[in-house]
């Protein structure tokens, strides 16, 4: 036997075992949601438990469950797990497909265990590395794909501003002269800014322009789960970095989020918000995913502490000063329910009820038993602020028994139209939902 089956049989030993012993949340979820959510005590373990449904996709017809009031329709199928979505003007849709580069080394018998529990629910799955144009037929009413910019490096944020396309790869932004109406764009680019892309523990780069179109703001998650691989490689990790469109200069805006995978405009107040992938390996409970401002200057915890002042004695140099000063963020959603994509609905299509909160989608994480996550969420918004609980609004994406995942939702996006677009990197679709006819 080579030494490839040799660990593949070695993990698989030890998945059957974990998966006998695996701690299930003792938690509701919906304790953990809102602006104080309860927090259990840290547990230590050698291998944490996983809980990942096996990855078959959608099957014929089949499609995610909407809520009351809203219908869902298929836009695309059959792409290279599309994990983003950027509307254009005129009513077009780019679809980033990509994944992880695979750059971070296997070291530890944990990595290579949760590296197969991942890979067999479809998450693991390899990107297209490029980027989708749907365009809709106005004769028939059905969207055509087109490959729009290929060659690209494990991208994932995309951002126009006039008539330059902003894509943001696992190692650098490049920007791209864009036409309105142009079904491909062949020319290489020029790169803008570097971004850090050593280990690439978290790879994803989400990004946001500024109203007046003169910064981009970048989210780059930490190299770690908890600063294990060392503090030299979190050099300007876990944090959201101010880029100059003019010069390509970046200055750090705000540190302390481990993984900020969205980033928004709220509406009302015109003020940078983030969802952000916490910390795991403390307990199926532990620690809740969040939604929050991200402050100028402002430190948001990672990896000292978590949600203000809880400390994390894992790390092994404590920073007491830093933990003093963290943050408390604005509103939980749940325990490793893994946002990667946010939205502030600002559109007529759907009810009056979404306009103006953020539409959340959980990609749903192996951190937990049962599961949670897998969902496309909604949290309302009143004078700029979180409130309520945590609504449910498109789910089915696994089935009843947990043991087969059919779709995961990634990236969210509002149409010309006011439909919520949302990409699905398991079931390789983008779904638009709009308000029943």
């Amino acid at each position: 036997m080579n030494k490839k089956n040799c660990r593949t049989l070695l993990a698989v030993v030890c998945l059957v075992a974990l998966n006998a012993c695996g701690e299930r949340a003792q938690l509701d979820p919906s304790t953990q949601m809102g602006n104080d959510p309860q927090l259990p005590e840290p547990k230590n373990f050698l291998v944490p438990p996983m809980q990942v449904p096996t990855g078959v996709g959608w099957q014929g017809d089949a499609h995610p469950a909407v809520a009351s009031g809203l219908s869902i329709e298929k836009m695309a199928g059959g792409l290279m797990h599309p994990r983003q979505l950027l509307a254009l003007p005129n009513g077009d849709v780019l679809v980033v497909e990509s994944n992880g580069p695979g750059t971070e080394a296997v070291t530890t018998p944990k990595q290579l265990i949760a590296g197969i529990v991942k890979g067999r629910s479809g998450k693991g799955d390899k990107g297209g590395n490029r980027i989708s144009l749907l365009r809709k037929q106005a004769a028939t009413g059905k969207w055509e794909a087109h490959v729009f910019l290929e060659h690209l490096h494990s991208p994932f944020g995309l951002q126009l501003i006039d008539r330059t396309l902003y894509v943001a790869d696992t190692d650098k932004i490049v920007k791209y002269a864009y036409e309105p109406g142009q079904l491909q764009i062949t020319d290489p680019g020029t790169e803008l800014a570097d971004l850090p892309s050593s280990v690439n523990h978290h790879w994803t780069k989400s990004m946001v322009a500024s109203p007046d179109g003169k910064k981009l703001y970048v989210g780059v998650g930490s190299n770690s789960n908890i600063t294990e691989n060392g503090l030299e490689v979190e050099y300007r990790r876990a944090v959201v970095l101010e880029v100059d469109v003019a010069t390509g200069a970046s200055r750090v805006f705000a540190s302390g989020l481990r993984n900020p995978t969205g980033l928004q405009w709220e509406p009302q107040t015109g003020k940078l918000w983030a969802i952000v992938n916490e910390r795991d390996e403390i307990g199926a409970d532990l620690v809740p995913d969040y939604l929050t401002s991200v402050k100028e200057g402002g430190f948001y915890g990672w990896p000292y502490s978590y949600y203000g002042q809880h400390v994390d004695q894992r790390v092994k140099q404590q920073r007491p000063d830093l933990v003093a000063k963290a943050i408390k963020p604005d509103y939980a959603i749940a325990s490793h329910v893994a946002p990667l994509g946010l939205l502030f609905y600002t559109g007529t299509n759907l009810p009056n009820s979404y306009r103006g909160g953020a539409f959340i989608g959980e990609h749903g994480s192996w951190d937990r038993s049962p599961l949670s996550g897998y969902k496309v969420s909604f949290v309302r918004f009143v004078n700029g602020r979180p409130t309520g609980p945590v609504e449910s609004v498109v789910t089915g994406f696994y089935s009843k028994d947990e043991s087969s995942l059919y779709g995961a939702p990634v990236g969210l996006a509002q149409g010309t139209d006011g439909a919520l677009l949302i990409a699905d990197d398991v079931g390789n679709a983008v779904w638009s939902v709009t308000a029943s006819k």
